[in-house]
Parts: C-alpha cells; structure tokens; sequence
C-alpha cells in the first residue's frame, strides 16, 4: 500500500526522499495562493485606468473652454445703412405714335439711336389723307360759289324791296306785294347765312384733314436715346382705337433707381438722406444721390409688403442702362476713419439703463500682452450688423474677445493646447 508522506517545516519533499504519489490534475498549494493575489489587483487597476482617462477627458474640456478667439481694434469707415433691392430706369420716357392710320412707309430710327427734340423719325403713307384733302377743297371750292349767287340774290332782293316801298307809297301796288319783298329778303339773308355756316364746316374739316397730313410724318417729342422699336417699315397700324405706339424714346442722362423697401424698414427713411447703390457687374463702384419719393401704394408679393423709394443718380458715361438690378444702401448714419470692433466683441453690462442718454452702457472684454482678460466700458457709436464703432474706452490695436474657440479650432489655427498637454499632465488621485 502507498503511503502518503507528511511534509513538515521548511522541508521540501522529494522523489528520492520520500514515497509521496502526486495525483493527477492537483495543483499544488503556493500555485493558489499566488493566482488569487493576481484576481485581487485585476479590479484595482482597471479602476486605475478609468480614473485616469476620465481626468484626461475633463482636463482636455476645461483646456478648450478656455481658449477665446480675439481681434485687434482697427480704424475703419463704418455706416448704418437700410438695405435693399432695386432696379433701374429711366428719369423720363415717352411713346411716339402714330395718330392717323395707314401704312408705315419709312422708319428712319433704330434701337440705341440718339434723337433730338422735332427729329424726323417715320412716315406713314399721306396717299389716303391727301385724296380726302383734294375733295374737301373741292367741296369748298362749290360752297363758296354758291355763296356767290345767293349774295347776288340778296342785293336784288333788297333793292326789289325798296322799290315796293315806293310804289306803296303812291298807292301803285298793294300792300301785299310790299310784304311779300320784304318776305323774299328775308329768305335770301336765310340762305346766304347757311352758306356761310357749310363753307365753315367745310374748311374746317378741311383743316382737320391736313392736320391728319402732318400726322404722317412722326417727329420726335424729346431727345434722348431710341429705347424700343415696337413696329417693322411697311407695317399696317390701325389709329382709329388707340395710338400705336412707333418708337419708345427715353432719356439715359439721368437715371432712376427704384428700390423695394419692405415695411419693417420704411419708417426708417427720410427724403433727401443719402443713398447709393452698386450694380452685379461693378461691386466696388457707388452710384450716389438723394431719396426724393416714397410711393405710397405699396406693392404685395406672397403677403410681403413693400414700398417703393426712388433716387436719381447721373449717367454720364451711360454705364447705366434699363432693367439694371442694384444693390441699394439709404444712409442713416456714417463715419470714416474711426475705431470699430466686431459687434460680437460689445455686450450690454448688466443693469445698465437703455436711456438714449446713457453712453456707456456696453463693454467688452480685453486680452493683454501677457494673456489675462479684462473688462473695460465702452462709448459706441454707428452700428450696425458688422462692427461698431468705438468712440472711447478703447484704443488702436488692443486685442477684444469676438468668441471662444473649440479643441478642434484650436488646433487648425495652431494655438498649442497639444504641447501644453504634454507639457504637464493633471492630477488623476
């Protein structure tokens, strides 16, 4: 029978020395202790860990937090200005048309011509009017012969009459005759009378028809530039209804900017402020002038109400044409060369009265040279959406907080926040 040796003390049993059978799959006694030591730490140092990334994670927070995005204070020009959209046209146009129908014989003008006041710009065909001119004197002409003969009637008449008078006075004929003298007189002055009138109405459709002569050739009302041209040479135009129109005249000296200004901005403006605007094609360029209208009927496009306002502007060197869009600015305020910061930069300080009077009721936070902020009041001047301008309590080329900047801005501007990290780490316990 096997037996089963007892180790005692510091003794390490061994083949030689003893007897002792090791039975398969049994784990000797200092292996256990050993593996339950490692189990113990296992739960410490995976606490360890989290402890850690959780105090690298809140370290990596309060860094971006902190960082702020600043910009100098510069001298610029600044203005407040109501914005809107117009569109140009001319100061003055008018449509020359054809006041007698007929066919349009000759057009004299194109489209971009320069025309003067009385200038010959088209014919129509004078074959018509002037047959009916023909007939109208001739229908005079027998009128006025006419007159002729009854005249003579009338002077025999008047002197048959005297002659009965006489008679009737020596008692040679009766009264009846004398009455029916004085009743011939009569009718003759009657038909001469008539005459007269038929010989006026004659001549005056007589005048009316060479009035209608002169209508076939169309003069130019006004100078300026040939606009549109409506109509083609050889073309039938029908004036018994209404006016065709021949050619369309307007004057591109001076040109009208006509803006839509909504209703919220409106009230806003006054005639005669500045205004200016610029076109698609020349950003940088301002054409200026002065408000002179607000049309009072507004005009309504999906429920949005909007006036229209109109200044005029010269032109020149006719860089401005019909239908042009503009980008337009009325003036409210305006300053050059002065202090402005960003509008983000200013805040209103707490409990401050919004009095008109109250200059100093904003502020701004300052980073000096060494890096620590500071508050400072300030005196504001023109805003607007932009900047604003600063009339005191800053100066040229102090540094003003606009904003705070995240990790990852930091990062694309370069500011070192990665090199801080590694610089000193923070303390997890």
């Amino acid at each position: 029978m096997t037996k089963i040796a007892k180790v005692t003390g510091h003794e390490k049993p061994t083949l030689e020395d003893s007897n002792v059978t090791f039975i398969p799959g049994a784990v000797p006694p200092g292996r256990k202790k050993k593996r339950s030591r490692l189990w113990l730490w296992l739960p410490v140092a995976i606490l360890a860990t989290g402890a850690g990334y959780y105090a690298w994670t809140s370290y990596s927070a309060s860094t971006s937090t902190t960082a702020v995005i600043t910009q100098p204070v510069v001298r610029a020009d600044i203005e407040n200005a109501v914005t809107a959209v117009g569109t140009l046209d001319s100061i003055k146009s008018v449509d020359a048309g054809a006041q007698v129908s007929g066919q349009l014989k000759a057009l004299h003008v194109e489209i971009g011509d320069k025309v003067t006041q009385n200038e010959l710009i088209g014919e129509i065909d004078p074959a018509t009017i002037q047959n009916r001119i023909e007939i109208d004197q001739a229908e005079l002409a027998n009128l006025q012969a006419q007159l002729v003969s009854k005249k003579a009637q009338l002077v025999l008449k008047q002197a048959n009459i005297e002659r009965q008078r006489n008679l009737v006075a020596t008692r040679s004929v009766s009264q009846s005759t004398l009455d029916q003298a004085v009743a011939d007189l009569a009718t003759a002055e009657a038909d001469v009378n008539a005459l007269e009138a038929q010989i006026r109405k004659q001549q005056a459709t007589l005048d009316g028809d060479q009035v209608d002569l002169g209508y076939t050739k169309i003069y130019a009302p006004m100078a300026g530039t040939i606009a549109a041209v409506p109509v083609k040479e050889g073309q039938t135009l029908n004036a018994s209804q209404t006016a065709p129109t021949i050619v369309t005249i307007a004057d591109l000296s001076t040109m009208t900017v006509k803006a839509q200004v909504s209703e919220a901005d409106v009230s806003k403006l006054k005639l005669g402020m500045d205004a200016y605007f610029t076109l698609l094609g020349q950003p940088g360029k301002r054409y200026t002038g002065k408000l002179r209208q607000i049309q009072p009927t507004p005009d309504i496009e999906n429920n949005v109400v909007l006036y229209y306002a109109l200044f005029d502007v010269p032109n020149i060197d006719g860089d401005l044409m019909i239908s042009m869009s503009a980008q337009v600015f009325f003036l409210q305020s305006a300053a050059k060369d002065v202090l402005v910061v960003p509008s983000s930069a200013i805040r209103a300080k707490k409990g401050s009265s919004a009095a008109a009077d109250d200059k100093r009721q904003f502020e701004v936070s300052v980073v000096d040279a060494s890096g620590k902020t500071s508050t400072r009041d300030v005196e504001v001047g023109i805003r607007n959406r932009v900047n604003v301008e600063i009339k005191s309590g800053l100066k040229e080329g102090d540094l003003v907080v606009v904003g705070q900047a995240s990790d990852s801005t930091n990062a694309a501007n370069g500011s070192g926040n990665r090199s801080q990290r590694g610089q000193r780490m923070p303390r997890m316990f």
